[in-house]
């Protein structure tokens, strides 16, 4: 544990940092596009163009995330079901895995709460309520069901794209684009979480506990289901690696292989006429 500590500190801390600021991002969008009095609200009616362009905003925040000096040191994992995830697949160590949830589940919360002191009232306004999930008009069995079913769709994407020799170096901007689709798309029936810890933060400061076993259980599931199925493809199914973009010099502390990926990408990359 100490050695873990003492060695990956810098990680831990950038995990928190860069959920923490998606959750920032999350609250100042959610606030300027569902506030009634926000500028949202006022020039479009439709709720549908709202998720729209809430779904642009947080897919382009996970994006720049991701591809952030610290994302691309840490992995940008920023979900602690993308961590048990990689640890069940032995990618990552479990005092690794330990600390990378505990990071999360603070980063979440700590932004959550700037938020709040910079917001306020307007964050704490029922039609934004600190981001919080909840389960749609639905109820709470489709909402566990929604939730499964894009945690499956990311985590897959996430282990076919970054272990790809090709596709490899744009797994940042699928994870974005599906983060937009999802929150565009999947937002009435759940509310799109994806994540314990993006739950978990709002929960805390707004106090809001309703269905968090939904949040807490559903992507979990999700990406594991999603591992068992890729483990089970004739082929392409190794995981090289557990960050998300590793086409960097950054240090890794994971188990990794991804050198053993890297030639091919290399040799790819000579056969377009890429540097």
């Amino acid at each position: 544990m100490f050695d873990a500590l003492s060695l990956h500190w810098p990680e831990y801390l950038m995990e928190a940092a860069l959920l923490g600021t998606f959750m920032i991002s999350a609250c100042a969008f959610c606030t300027l596009l569902e506030h009634p009095d926000g500028p949202g609200r006022r020039a479009l009616r439709s709720s549908f163009a709202r998720r729209v362009l809430m779904g642009l905003a947080m897919g382009l925040t996970a994006m720049g995330l991701i591809y952030s000096p610290w994302g691309r040191q840490s992995g940008a994992h920023m979900n602690p079901a993308t961590t048990l995830t990689f640890f069940s697949r032995g990618k990552v160590a479990p005092w690794d895995a330990h600390f990378y949830v505990v990071a999360q589940l603070l980063g979440a919360v700590f932004g959550v709460t700037i938020a709040r002191f910079a917001l306020r009232d307007w964050l704490r306004h029922a039609s934004v309520n600190h981001v919080v999930t909840a389960p749609g008009r639905f109820g709470v069995m489709v909402a566990w069901g929604a939730e499964l079913a894009i945690a499956f769709g990311m985590m897959f994407m996430v282990l076919y794209v970054s272990n790809d020799a090709v596709l490899t170096a744009y797994t940042g901007l699928f994870a974005g684009s599906l983060v937009a689709l999802y929150i565009t798309f999947e937002a009435p029936l759940s509310g799109m979480s994806l994540n314990p810890a993006r739950t978990f933060g709002s929960a805390v400061v707004a106090r809001h506990w309703k269905a968090f076993w939904v949040y807490l259980t559903a992507p979990l599931a999700g990406m594991l289901l999603a591992s068992g199925v890729y483990a089970a493809l004739p082929f392409h199914n190794h995981v090289y690696c557990a960050k998300l973009d590793h086409c960097n010099d950054r240090r890794c502390i994971f188990r990794c292989e991804f050198e053993q990926l890297r030639p091919r990408t290399a040799s790819t990359d000579r056969d377009a006429g890429r540097p």
